[in-house]
């Protein structure tokens, strides 16, 4: 190494003795501690998490020098360089692996460090001589047990409001124009996957739509508990050490700050010691998940083919299906968006076992928790809009398949209930099954109808609609 040239290390003290640190690092003693014990997945936190921890640290910082617990000067600068962390200006710095410490502690230490070391230099100091010491200013009247459960709050909120709804918005909208696209289209419907009685191709959409939407009320109805905010709770839920309005002050300038909403916790034990509210957002991305991948399938079903499947629609041709098969197209997207689906239901689990595997006064998977909760709100986010644009957006409906479907179906005797009674049709149906010929040719001969009568009840369009005559029950 020349002999000017920078030092590859600084040593660093923390509680339990000297640490080599980068010398470019703005992070610390116990951030390089973490880091050299949890060699394990590669994955650091969500930058949405990493922000959230500099959005709390911003906003306790302006809570403490207004309650008079912190020096102007200093509130001024963590101030200065927590909004430089929450604007997304340091994520490298933020190195330690999700699977960690499971309070947070490692990361909540990474983000003191990193905004101490930050505010020293604004005051004009050297990184790693804590002239604003990461615990006793950057952390003041806090502690990780309250700050890192914020920070996954604080995350899925702004990631929920920000991104997924949005997006289930946008999918909603699509699903519904090509719901009233397709009004007029009658097929038929399936139940068991065996021939049904007809059904609009807009009201299957329809249908599709209103998941969606019914998708979007159970994750707007989860927001209330998430915005409740353990800040102010420090070790136990208890408050020691701080100030008793300090979480209700730091939630109301997280609000302001974020433009959304926080509220302090009703009970800090709860919020402490549980982890529910996330479990509980966790079950609404679960039951989205479960609603996409419903969708998606039956999309891939109902474009199967093109000549020996459905094909009662066209999905948008996006790419060659195959390395062998010339002329081959798949349906990429939809099967993108289940694949989607089927890893956000694993997240899923794995935030609902860290909420039951919480025990006495702590949850203790917290950043397992956090770093699936983002993930899956912004897969199911990204999936939608692509869902939305490269696939609803383009289908076609091929009418004519869907009209011979429907005149074929030996489920058109279903109509003839009410005139003839079940037995009479199912005589029917099984005739017309059995020469190959349609329920309506043989309504004709064996019905005891006229030609007009049996028109009449076979009326495809009129099968689809509320009030029409029908007989029997079950699928």
């Amino acid at each position: 190494m020349p002999a000017d040239a920078p030092p590859r290390f600084r040593v660093e003290k923390d509680s339990m003795g000297e640490v080599r640190v980068p010398h470019e690092a703005l992070w610390g003693a116990q951030t390089q501690r973490a880091v050299e014990n949890f060699p394990i997945s590669g994955r650091p936190l969500p930058p949405d998490v990493i922000r959230a921890l500099g959005a709390i640290k911003l906003a306790c910082a302006q809570v403490n020098r207004d309650l008079g617990r912190l020096d102007a000067k200093k509130a001024e600068a963590i101030e200065r360089a927590a909004r430089e962390v929450a604007e997304g200006r340091h994520d490298a710095q933020f190195p330690i692996d999700v699977f960690q410490t499971g309070s947070g502690t490692s990361s909540n230490m990474n983000a003191n460090e990193v905004v101490a070391n930050l505010a020293t230099e604004i005051l004009g100091g050297r990184r790693g001589e804590k002239s604003v010491h990461p615990n006793d200013d950057v952390n003041l009247g806090q502690s990780s047990n309250d700050v890192f459960p914020s920070a996954l709050r604080v995350a899925a909120v702004l990631a929920i409001e920000r991104d997924l709804l949005p997006a289930l918005s946008h999918l909603r909208a699509a699903l519904d124009g090509k719901a009233r696209a397709f009004d007029r289209v009658v097929k038929i419907g399936r139940t068991h996957l065996m021939d049904a009685v007809p059904i609009r191709l807009g009201q299957e959409f329809s249908g599709f739509a209103s998941m969606i939407e019914h998708s979007i009320e159970r994750i707007e109805a989860t927001l209330p508990h998430l915005r409740e905010l353990p800040i102010g709770g420090t070790a136990v839920g208890t408050g020691l050490n701080t100030h008793r309005d300090f979480g209700a002050l730091v939630a109301a300038k997280l609000s302001a700050d974020t433009r959304s909403t926080f509220l302090e916790a009703r009970n800090h034990f709860e919020a402490q010691g549980a982890s529910d509210s996330p479990v509980w957002t966790a079950g609404a991305l679960n039951a989205t998940a479960a609603s996409l991948l419903k969708i998606a399938n039956d999309v891939r079903l109902l474009a199967s083919g093109p000549q020996a499947g459905l094909g009662e629609i066209t999905l948008p041709a996006l790419q060659p299906g195959s390395s062998i098969m010339p002329g081959k197209v798949n349906p990429v997207v939809p099967e993108a968006v289940t694949m989607v689906c089927a890893h956000v239901q694993g997240q899923c689990l794995a935030i609902t076992q860290g909420g039951a595997w919480a025990q006495l006064d702590l949850a203790t998977m917290l950043p397992m928790q956090a770093a699936n909760l983002v993930e899956a709100i912004h897969l199911l986010a990204s999936a939608s809009r692509v869902f939305a644009d490269k696939c609803v957006s383009g289908i076609v409906a091929n009418e004519e398949v869907c009209a011979s479907y429907v005149e074929r179906s030996i489920s058109m005797a279903t109509a003839l209930n009410p005139l003839i009674g079940y037995d009479r049709a199912a005589e029917i149906a099984k005739t017309a099954y059995r020469t190959r010929r349609t329920v309506r040719e043989v309504a004709y001969e064996m019905s005891g109808l006229t030609k007009e009568q049996v028109d009449a009840a076979l009326d495809p369009r009129k099968q689809t609609e509320r009030g029409a005559e029908g007989g029997g029950s079950g699928g």
